[in-house]
């Protein structure tokens, strides 16, 4: 493998309205990241409802394999190109309630990653998650991941043992939570000798303010870049596989 995978990680702030509200922004925000070069588009926890667990007291703001409100979000994958992972409440076709990531491809086709590390008020809402989802998108391996799995160093373990090369993280962080954000993310990357990726909630949410911080940590464990504020920020970076072999493989 070599080259480089551009990569946008999306802080975003959700509208009210829950799902049917926030299709069209993500549209409008891979758009956005598409016309940067972007071929991966990572979205934070819950994205499409927000971190707003009372709202999923109703069945239409679970998602469903296939569900028809994410045609647009289809379409404009297909339309440029771009894997895009966005966050929502999902009902397996057996019924299991998972937090999830979920991976819409260019083709159509779509990949799940679950959490694996619940807590709080989760616990009574969802299944916990078995084994990080790894994705391929343009032969690179990236590993979903959501907010309080990244706290846990099996989890990117897990990952790394898998072949990932990207340890995409969708969470919420909320204000005062930056030193151990900088902390997970960090130490995921040194330790496994890949690339960390944040997509963090943006704005006000019911566990407090978000403190924003989305961005990119190199195989090294040092920030590469964050978000310049704590609302919707569409950050891009370049990924280059050297900088992986370098790490993986020092020079003797």
């Amino acid at each position: 493998m070599t080259g480089a995978l551009t990569v946008s990680a999306i802080q975003y702030q959700p509208l009210e309205g829950g799902v049917s509200a926030n299709v069209p922004e993500h549209v409008r925000l891979i758009e956005d990241a598409d016309s940067h070069g972007a071929r991966l588009v990572i979205f934070p926890e819950l994205s499409l409802t927000g971190y707003n667990l009372p709202l999923l007291r109703s069945a239409d703001q679970w998602l469903v394999p296939g569900d028809a409100r994410l045609a647009a979000v289809r379409e404009i994958c297909r339309r440029t190109g771009v894997t895009a992972v966005v966050g929502a409440a999902l009902r397996e076709s057996d019924g299991t309630p998972r937090l999830a990531s979920l991976a819409v491809h260019p083709d159509g086709s779509e990949e799940a990653g679950f959490k694996a590390h619940l807590h709080g008020a989760e616990e009574a809402l969802f299944t916990a998650g078995p084994v990080p989802a790894v994705l391929d998108v343009d032969g690179w391996k990236i590993a979903l991941a959501i907010c309080f799995d990244a706290a846990h160093p099996v989890h990117s373990g897990t990952a790394a043992a898998a072949g990932a090369d990207v340890y995409a993280v969708s969470a919420l962080y909320t204000q005062g939570e930056g030193p151990r954000l900088g902390l997970h993310l960090g130490a995921r990357a040194m330790d496994n000798r890949m690339y960390t990726l944040l997509a963090n909630l943006g704005g006000l949410t019911p566990l407090g303010p978000s403190c924003g911080l989305s961005g990119f940590w190199g195989p090294d464990g040092l920030a590469m870049q964050h978000a310049s504020g704590t609302g919707t920020e569409v950050l891009t970076a370049v990924l280059h596989w050297g900088a992986l072999e370098r790490y993986r493989h020092p020079a003797m």
